[in-house]
């Protein structure tokens, strides 16, 4: 929301000419000079406000969006990763910077942990969100990678799960705010395997996640209460905790504590009593993930209901970008879950029609063949240093990306512009997100079929920013304006006075 500062001047910043004509000129210059240091101490505390203005609106807001599902060793969870999805989607609506993984290995999810940590260093407002399997075992939670395949007690504690109470201590820390929110209530996969493996000791194994405490700035959230199993919801949509989530913690000028009673109150409502999400709080002030500017003095407000359809509207848009060229059937389905009358219902219709018309082994990218390895490689700088791409290699895949509408500028440096995109473009195709190649999915981003309406501008240097627009993909460039800075509106202010 836009700031508006008023600044007032005294009527008698700049007197009568009478006064100056019935002095000398000594009096006259000197009545002259304290005019001018007045106003320069006016200019200078003007310019203060709004320096401090800037660094109250420059808050640090970091998150990690996880939702494991496709478990290698235990039955498989479809909705965890669609509830990621639309989780990242309504954060970075809000200004979170996310670091966002779906369906990960132990050791890619300790890269994400890695990089969120590093991020989250003295954030404003920390965020965690887990959706997948969780278990607990001795009053300990864990979270459960997708390549998980925990025998007995002792598997978990040398490093086949990820405690909870640690991870959240190393990565969140740091930050004053810090939210919790774990969708992983479910049934431990894992229960009879580790009481059988454990027949000599007693071993405390449990339903759903085991009780925590929060700490001071901390506010934690669990789908269902303590020792409980939360609902999964249907198959290819949002879990009931997730969707409440998303349709209040984000609601303009609403509280996070009392987002949460409203987050209760859905859930308990959807599921007829069967679930009812619990939580530990100690914030020590009112955090609010979407907050209202305070309109001017003398202004009308503007009405609420306005302020949240425009949230949800971006949040909306959001999601359907990242789910519009999926051939999942039940990822579009998800949308029309959310968004029963959305805007882009008919669009999503169409696409499930389609694609249960065509072959089952449909897959993301605009042609066949794509190894399915894709889907699950990870990717990092050494894998997209072993591609070994040149400049010029590195040009085409950034015209490339421009022309499945996912614009950047043709530079032949893969710089944070560009990583972004790649981002875009690998969470769109399903691809591990990370802002890194490899080469599967170099080599299905060289298979795309790109439009030939490309303008001239894709091969622009990267002092010029591309022309080219596109809605394909999901991916299309986002320009806003930054605000004016100090300098402007001093100069402009003291130029007007002094014309």
């Amino acid at each position: 929301m836009p700031t508006i500062w008023a600044v007032i001047f005294h009527d008698n910043l700049f007197e009568p000419a009478s006064v100056f004509t019935a002095q000398s000129n000594k009096s006259t210059y000197q009545g002259m000079e304290n005019q001018a240091v007045r106003f320069l101490i006016i200019a200078l505390s003007f310019l203060g406000i709004l320096v401090s203005a800037d660094a109250a609106k420059a808050d640090r807001r970091v998150a990690f969006v996880v939702g494991n599902g496709a478990y290698r060793n235990v039955a498989q969870l479809p909705n965890p990763p669609v509830d990621a999805k639309a989780m990242a989607a309504a954060l970075r609506n809000v200004g979170f910077e996310v670091v966002e993984g779906t369906n990960l290995t132990r050791d890619a999810m300790t890269e994400k942990l890695l990089d969120f940590g590093k991020k989250a260093q003295g954030a404003d407002v920390a965020v965690f969100f887990y959706a997948g399997h969780g278990i607990a075992i001795g009053g300990t939670n864990y979270l459960l990678p997708i390549d998980a395949d925990v025998k007995s007690e002792m598997d978990v504690k040398l490093g086949a799960a990820i405690n909870i109470d640690l991870t959240l201590d190393q990565t969140m820390s740091d930050a004053k705010v810090k939210l919790v929110f774990l969708d992983a209530c479910r049934d431990n996969p894992f229960a009879a395997k580790i009481k059988s493996n454990s027949a000599t000791r007693s071993v405390s194994v449990q339903s759903g996640l085991a009780e925590m405490k929060s700490g001071e700035g901390t506010l934690i959230a669990f789908a269902t209460g303590p020792g409980q199993t939360a609902l999964d919801g249907e198959v290819g949509t949002n879990s009931p905790f997730t969707r409440a989530l998303i349709a209040h913690i984000t609601t303009p000028g609403v509280e996070i504590q009392q987002a949460m009673t409203e987050v209760r109150a859905q859930v308990n409502e959807e599921t007829n009593k069967g679930q009812l999400p619990w939580g530990h709080t100690n914030l020590i002030g009112s955090v609010y993930l979407n907050p209202v500017a305070a309109p001017a003095p003398g202004s009308a407000a503007s009405p609420a209901p306005a302020a949240v359809a425009t949230g949800g509207s971006d949040v909306e848009l959001e999601f359907w970008r990242s789910v519009k060229e999926s051939n999942k059937p039940e990822e579009l389905n998800a949308y029309l879950t959310n968004y029963p009358n959305g805007q882009f219902k008919s669009l999503a219709l169409a696409r499930i029609a389609s694609l249960e018309n065509g072959p089952s082994t449909a897959t993301r990218n605009l042609t066949t063949g794509i190894d399915p390895a894709t889907f699950t490689e990870d990717s990092n700088q050494t894998s997209e240093d072993q591609i070994g791409l040149d400049r010029g290699q590195r040009r085409d895949v950034q015209r490339r990306l421009t022309g499945l509408g996912f614009d950047t500028k043709v530079t032949g440096k893969f710089d944070d512009q560009t990583r972004a995109v790649i981002t875009r473009w690998q969470a769109a195709r399903g691809y591990p997100s990370t802002g890194f190649l490899n080469k599967s999915q170099h080599k299905a981003l060289l298979a795309e079929i790109v439009p030939t309406t490309q303008t001239s501008s894709a091969d622009d240097s990267g002092d010029k920013p591309s022309r080219h627009h596109s809605n394909g993909g999901g991916g299309g460039g986002h320009y806003r304006r930054g605000p004016v800075g100090p300098g402007g509106l001093l100069g402009g202010m003291m130029g007007g006075l002094f014309r």
